[in-house]
């Protein structure tokens, strides 16, 4: 679930900051949870680890990254077979025949 993060409002924009978990689906809250004084959501950057982002996902994903891990990679041909790209499985690899 989110984490959202929320301020008392105040006339001058330094009410109290603080964060809630909420389900997306649920509504906004209007008032503090404990002293019952007006909130509002406000928005910030959002918290993705670095480790999970486009560039960094290629990185982790790259032929010599995967075959440093042991797993086997395999790339549909024209022919319809998968062959080995890296890894220490079988060199090809085919889809069992239907029925």
């Amino acid at each position: 679930m989110p984490l959202y993060r929320y301020q008392v409002v105040t006339d001058d924009d330094t009410g109290e900051i603080f964060e809630v978990v909420q389900g997306m689906a649920d509504a906004p809250l209007t008032v503090h949870p404990e002293t019952g004084v007006p909130v509002r959501r406000i928005f910030t950057t959002a918290n993705a680890p670095k480790k999970w982002t486009g560039q960094n996902m290629k990185a982790n994903l790259s032929d010599k990254n995967l075959d440093r891990m042991g797993f086997t990679k395999y790339v549909k041909s024209d022919n319809g077979k998968y062959e080995k790209v890296i890894g220490k499985g079988p060199s090809k690899i085919s889809r069992p025949p239907a029925g």
